[in-house]
């Protein structure tokens, strides 16, 4: 589990590797990620904007940026939680992910509140120690 708190939005992010969607053998890795956004302002905000980076184990990066988070732009009330899944799909057994949500707070105020860096490991990693 990661977590990064910034202007009162806490992100929290478990990711997990899913043996059942990858193929290894063709280069295809599946990760699923639970992203957990709490509002620990005492007044409401909206998430309105996502951008993540991700980077694969060769160090190719993927940047995506859209509207909300799947298909929502949830409003927050204080104390209250979004919770939802995604996934994201790699060529290779590990890489990793972070990014920002932009958050509006109820007087228009445009903010961003982290996402932290988090690992997508899968149990094909080889790795070695020197």
């Amino acid at each position: 589990m990661y977590t990064a708190v910034t202007r009162g939005i806490r992100v929290t992010v478990t990711p997990q590797y899913l043996e059942e969607e990858s193929r290894p053998a063709a280069g295809q890795y599946f990760f699923a990620y639970t992203v957990e956004i709490t509002n620990l302002n005492p007044e409401r905000a909206r998430l309105l904007r996502r951008y993540w980076r991700i980077v694969d184990g060769l160090g190719r990066v993927q940047e995506v940026r859209g509207a909300g988070v799947v298909g929502q732009q949830p409003a927050l009330g204080p104390g209250e939680s979004f919770t939802y899944t995604s996934g994201c799909p790699l060529q290779t057994p590990d890489g990793t992910m972070q990014g920002h949500y932009e958050m509006e707070a109820t007087d228009g105020e445009i903010f961003v509140a982290d996402i932290p860096a988090f690992s997508l490991d899968s149990p094909h990693i080889k790795r070695s120690v020197h």
